[in-house]
């Protein structure tokens, strides 16, 4: 196996290789960053590539290792950060003009447990302006673009990191999730992308979107690096209320335990409506081969799933206003168009509007917990539709047409709503080449079984090995 072997740019593969000294930290950054240099430019990936800090940041790791210290499968595995994340010493932007110099003093709770593992950051990746957005068309650092084809969306607003995992450009990254991000672009570009329960991991020195519902997770090759990663950064911080439980770095091993018996739901109604023929296609025969991999195969009923959207944009864009407000007020012409014209044009939503979305809310959570009560898992599609073309405002579905906006996120907020676990995986291609994704919905705090299906789905299919014809 050699570094130009695609199938060995996972966390999986690599970190045994460095553990036994037959791979060295350097010699992995000098691959990435090569990557990064030649592919990087072209796919708009990264707002700030950390190249000098990442390099003495591998340096050490090969001196550790080779003393035999070594702390972790991290150890010495090049990622990269959404720029949301603080990173003390380096800027972190939120893909805004207004945070452009905004340089932190200490790092984010999972960046601190990232460094502590041993992981060498290798940059800071674009997203959708603030993370409010789901094309990753970012009217101040330009759009991330899709590897699979660089006309399209990467999705949003965890774009570019989703793009340094599938173009090699990192072996792994960290997103947030707050409608979808971290599932929208893992679909988009064909990785895995996995949004953990609500507060399994601390959002501490990570810019906020709508704080009762944003969520950290990791954008990866491999449902096994996701297992991995999320071991790494999960657990409590007294610096963020919402977070609970402790470390745990258990669910790589519980990935492999067997699939037999595990009751899968179908939920028909809302999850597999307005589908792009390909995409329903596709889903459906990813169904079929967990059935033939031992899953129990049962539909269920979801009622007032329609209203979701609404719920989810009425507490996104109250919450964020209650950030952006005194900006809003100061600055409102350093924010692009887009966000600008959706936050102003909220400023005068009512308490009374945000409290009763809040109370319907938490009957729609119940209402889906209930319904996973007798199954298992949900599986869906992650998204309705491959990725539009960047720019395009209105994506054609059958013979009908939906905004782009609302398209990408329709199928995914519900999780964010509920405070689910969520993993994308991929599952196919369309006839034009891009990806589709598979969406599996756990139970509360049931990331070990969401993980272990979304594997066993993934060792008997090859889409995860897939890379882009750069």
């Amino acid at each position: 196996m050699t570094l130009a072997n695609n199938d060995a740019l996972t966390i999986a593969r690599l970190a045994p290789l460095i553990r036994r000294k037959k791979l060295s930290p350097v010699e992995l950054f000098e691959f990435v960053l090569d990557r990064i240099e030649t592919f990087g430019p072209g796919l708009n990936a990264f707002i700030t590539v950390t190249a000098d800090r990442a390099f003495a940041q591998a340096q050490q790791a090969e001196k550790e290792i080779a003393k035999g210290h070594y702390r972790s499968p991290l150890h010495g595995i090049p990622i990269s950060l959404k720029d949301l994340f603080y990173t003390a010493g380096i800027p972190t932007t939120a893909g805004s003009k207004i945070l452009r110099d905004f340089v932190p003093v200490e790092n984010a709770a999972v960046v601190d447990r990232l460094r502590d593992a041993g992981a060498v950051l290798v940059g800071k990746t674009n997203l959708h302006e603030f993370a409010f957005g789901a094309t990753n068309v970012n009217p101040h650092y330009g759009p991330a673009r899709n590897p699979w084809d660089p006309s399209r969306v990467s999705g949003g607003s965890s774009g570019g990191s989703a793009i340094t995992v599938v173009a090699g450009l990192a072996v792994a990254s960290l997103g947030t999730d707050t409608g979808g991000s971290i599932r929208i672009p893992a679909a988009a570009c064909g990785c895995v992308g996995l949004k953990p329960s609500y507060g399994r991991v601390p959002m501490h020195g990570v810019v906020p979107l709508a704080r009762s519902l944003d969520h950290v997770g990791p954008l990866c090759r491999c449902v096994e690096d996701s297992a991995i990663m999320l071991g790494m950064i999960a657990g409590a911080d007294p610096r963020d209320a919402t977070s609970w439980g402790n470390p745990d770095t258990a669910f790589s091993k519980e990935v492999r335990r067997g699939m037999q018996g595990i009751r899968i739901g179908i939920p028909r109604q809302f999850f597999f409506e307005r589908l792009q023929s390909q995409v329903r296609r596709a889903v459906l025969a990813a169904v079929a081969v967990l059935e033939e991999n031992g899953a129990e195969i049962h539909e269920v009923t979801l009622k007032g799933m329609e209203e979701t959207a609404d719920l989810a944009a009425w507490i996104t864009v109250a919450e964020a206003l209650t950030f952006h407000w005194t900006w809003l007020e100061k600055r409102p012409q350093d924010y692009g168009d887009d966000l600008r014209t959706r936050l102003e044009g909220s400023k005068y939503m009512t308490a009374a509007a945000y409290v009763q979305a809040q109370e319907r809310r938490r009957a729609y959570a119940d209402r889906l917990i209930q319904a996973l009560k007798s199954v298992d898992l949900l599986v869906a599609p992650s998204l309705p539709v491959t990725a539009p073309r960047i720019g395009e405002n209105e994506v054609k579905i059958g013979r009908t047409r939906e905004d782009t906006r609302l398209a990408l996120l329709r199928l995914t907020r519900p999780g964010n709503l509920a405070g689910l676990p969520a993993i994308s995986v991929p599952c196919g291609f369309s006839s034009d080449g891009l990806p589709v994704g598979l969406q599996i919905i756990g139970g509360p705090r049931e990331e070990s079984t969401v993980l272990r299906v979304a594997y066993h789905y993934e060792q008997a299919t090859s889409w995860h090995r897939a890379f882009p014809p750069l």
